[in-house]
């Protein structure tokens, strides 16, 4: 989203949360690493994801953003619509980017 869209992820975070902290889960950076090897939006997000905190997690990127949103209560910022609906499902609050130039939550 940063990327395509030119979003202050972080400022758009705070302006919905406030001062939190941001993980990312281990499945999802290895998966940007992969990704990042052919496509220079991945490399950029890689970069951005390792300015945040890393906690380990099993299973693929989209399972451990389920799972731990679930555990921890915890929101997750995606734009996939399937991983979306799946957060849905599972009761997980989404964030998403809206109309480009925003983001919004859902299910808190």
């Amino acid at each position: 989203m940063p990327f395509q869209f030119r979003l202050n992820l972080q400022a758009e975070l705070k302006r919905l949360f406030g001062e939190v902290d941001l993980v990312v889960p281990s499945p999802v950076m290895d998966e940007l690493r992969l990704l990042a090897e052919g496509d220079r939006d991945a490399l950029g997000a890689l970069r951005l994801a390792e300015t945040f905190g890393a906690v380990e997690a099993a299973g693929s990127a989209d399972d451990a953003l389920i799972d731990l949103g679930v555990r921890w209560k915890a929101p997750v910022a995606t734009n996939d619509a399937a991983l979306l609906e799946r957060l849905r499902a599972a009761g997980v609050p989404r964030v998403f980017l809206r109309s480009r130039n925003h983001l919004v939550v859902e299910g808190l």
